[in-house]
Formats: structure tokens, sequence, C-alpha cells
């Protein structure tokens, strides 16, 4: 399970960051950061899931 999670955080990160936390903060933040750029999106949503 963890792997398509990686694999859906990369193609679209928002939708990772759901995955991961729901529509919580983190999900809300995720989302501005990728409408701002696609990188600091996927920034945010693999340190949301190397956090744990």
């Amino acid at each position: 399970m963890e792997l398509l999670r990686i694999i859906i955080s990369v193609l679209l990160p928002p939708l990772g960051a759901f995955f991961k936390v729901g529509l919580g903060l983190q999900f809300w933040i995720n989302l501005v950061l990728t409408l701002c750029g696609y990188f600091p999106g996927l920034v945010h949503v693999i340190w949301l899931l190397a956090r744990k």
C-alpha cells in the first residue's frame, strides 16, 4: 500500500497528501504549494510521507 501511495503522490501531490492526512491543514498547504508549482507540492508530500 505504501508503494501505491508514493506513486500517487508523485503523479498528484494533493491526492497523496489527502490519502496520508485527510482534509486537514497539511492537505490545504499542499494544494496551495502545488498550485504555485509542481515541485513545491512534491517536496511537501514527500516530507509528509517520510514523517510518519
